[in-house]
């Protein structure tokens, strides 16, 4: 197993003591790239693990992009696409939109920003997953991106995957909040996943006593 193998086996086991190690030993490991082209520094946004982000960042790599988006790095995104407007509308190496990057963390200021300059807001992944910034901001429980994207034109009623949409999801999610605006933004209340699972039958199968309720007070069935 190569140096750059070893690195990314280490970060994913989240033995710090070994990254530290390793990074001491070869610096430029902080800049190393897996089969998928993602960093180092993008795995460790993606597995939540803040210590590894610190530790990589500490080592000064210059942010792409996708990363800054990911980090909700305002200024270093800002720097770049000055630079380069395009950029905007670009994707991460493994092929997410990087508005949807910015969304599924949580930096609306990254995302009003990339919007401003030209990103289109229901960009889909070109990876397969489907994923684009509104599916994110779901996943991600960010109630504040969700209201942000629909006024924007989000489309409330986007399929991606197994034909889940974003109120499948909020309601799979127990996200009370998200699941309200969507509906009041146009989401059909009634959708099914490819196998016939409703925003009610998530809720109750996943014990969400209040959206349950919620749901059935609007007439889900």
């Amino acid at each position: 197993m190569n140096g750059t193998a070893q690195f990314f086996k280490v970060m994913q086991a989240r033995d710090m003591a070994a990254v530290k190690r390793m990074l001491a030993a070869e610096p430029q490991l902080a800049s190393a790239r897996n089969e998928k082209g993602q960093s180092a520094l993008l795995l460790a946004v993606y597995s939540g693990n803040q210590e590894l982000c610190d530790m990589l960042l500490a080592q000064g790599v210059p942010l792409e992009l996708h990363e800054g988006a990911a980090l909700g790095q305002l200024e270093r995104v800002k720097q770049l696409v000055e630079k380069e407007p395009s950029q905007a509308e670009s994707y991460s190496p493994d092929g997410f939109p990087v508005i949807a990057l910015t969304a599924v963390f949580g930096h609306l200021e990254v995302a009003e920003y990339l919007f401003a300059k030209g990103a289109d807001i229901n960009a889909v992944a070109t990876n397969g997953t489907g994923y684009n910034a509104l599916t994110g901001a779901v996943a991600g429980g960010h109630t504040a991106i969700v209201a942000w994207l629909l006024e924007n034109g989000a489309d409330p009623n986007y399929r991606y995957g197994a034909g889940y949409s974003p109120l499948l999801t909020a309601a799979a999610n127990g996200h009370l909040g998200i699941l309200s605006i969507l509906l009041a933004g146009g989401a059909d209340l009634h959708a099914k996943t490819n196998d016939g699972k409703t925003a009610l039958s998530f809720a109750q199968e996943r014990g969400h006593a209040e959206v349950t309720e919620f749901l059935l007070s609007h007439g889900a069935d």
